[in-house]
């Protein structure tokens, strides 16, 4: 069994959904957790500290450890605020599942930049003002890991979720640096994708009773979506700079490749018209390769051109 006796991990948006899931599972595993929730709406407004407390309340009930937290995010000072409350409560800081989020759903060409603003500040700059302050205490440990919650909506798009798949986009980017940075201090990095039944469905959808009707809402049960998460926080898990579905029981890696391509002669100069004309290459996935950072990227090329990088 996957322990976490003596370690501790902070949860955000850990008073709902999928987020209370993964707090109650660390916990029952053996984690000292920092139950972090501000308890408002799925759209980001209003606070209810009751809704981590309750949280709290369950794992301690279950003889589990756990304190609340009621920073948001959403600022530097908040963030900090988060990371101190597991250093000051617990000594030290072994994972983090950055879960904490805000939903809407709004035409493209309706957003407002406020609408914009607000779910990148929750999602995006959320994630950075947690991850950096929590990344310097691991380093100082010489251990940690990194569980950035991001979204299939980004990285394969989703109608009325411009700003939603724009934020969860960029915190794959965020992860892929923090992972190549950490990697010297003992420092692992990865991404869940998940689908889970939680208000981001239940409070969108305009006809209730699809809920019942349909077969797949019933099958993304939150607790389908722990394990990968339990897993990727653990001292067992070995891999960083990696992106992971969790849909259903299914689990499977999530990739950006890199076709072969069409190269041009060394020294030419190719035009539009070459690209035309060479197009099945250049869109072709096959053969592919998976770079663990832009540097084999312009490695590869240079290699092909006979070129030094």
């Amino acid at each position: 069994m996957i322990d976490f006796t003596d370690q501790v991990v902070v949860v955000t948006g850990a008073g709902r959904g999928l987020g209370r899931v993964y707090a109650l599972e660390f916990a029952r595993r053996g984690a000292s957790v920092v139950v972090n929730d501000v308890g408002g709406s799925m759209g980001g407004t209003g606070v209810d500290a009751s809704v981590a407390a309750a949280v709290v309340d369950e794992i301690t009930a279950a003889g589990g450890t756990a304190v609340a937290s009621h920073d948001s995010v959403d600022t530097p000072e908040g963030g900090a605020a988060i990371v101190a409350t597991a250093v000051d409560a617990f000594g030290r800081l072994d994972a983090v599942v950055s879960n904490a989020g805000i939903f809407t759903a709004i035409p493209f060409d309706e957003l407002t930049p406020d609408d914009w603003r607000r779910m990148l500040r929750v999602h995006l700059d959320g994630a950075f003002y947690l991850a950096q302050p929590a990344y310097r205490v691991m380093k100082s440990q010489g251990y940690g890991r990194f569980v950035f919650i991001a979204s299939s909506a980004g990285l394969f798009g989703q109608h009325l979720e411009a700003h939603y798949a724009a934020a969860k986009a960029g915190i794959v980017g965020l992860t892929n640096v923090i992972a190549l940075e950490g990697a010297e201090h003992g420092i692992l990095a990865n991404t869940v994708l998940p689908f889970g039944l939680s208000r981001m469905v239940t409070e969108t959808l305009p006809d209730p009773s699809v809920l019942e009707q349909n077969g797949f809402f019933q099958a993304i049960q939150p607790e389908l979506v722990a394990p990968i998460v339990v897993y990727l926080a653990s001292r067992d898990c070995q891999l960083s700079h990696h992106n992971f579905s969790a849909c259903a029981g299914r689990f499977a890696r999530v990739f950006v490749g890199l076709g072969e391509g069409w190269l041009g002669e060394r020294d030419s100069a190719p035009t539009a018209d070459d690209v035309a004309a060479h197009l099945s290459e250049i869109t072709s996935t096959t053969p592919y390769s998976v770079p663990g950072s832009i540097y084999e990227e312009v490695f590869a090329v240079t290699e092909r051109l006979g070129v030094g990088g």
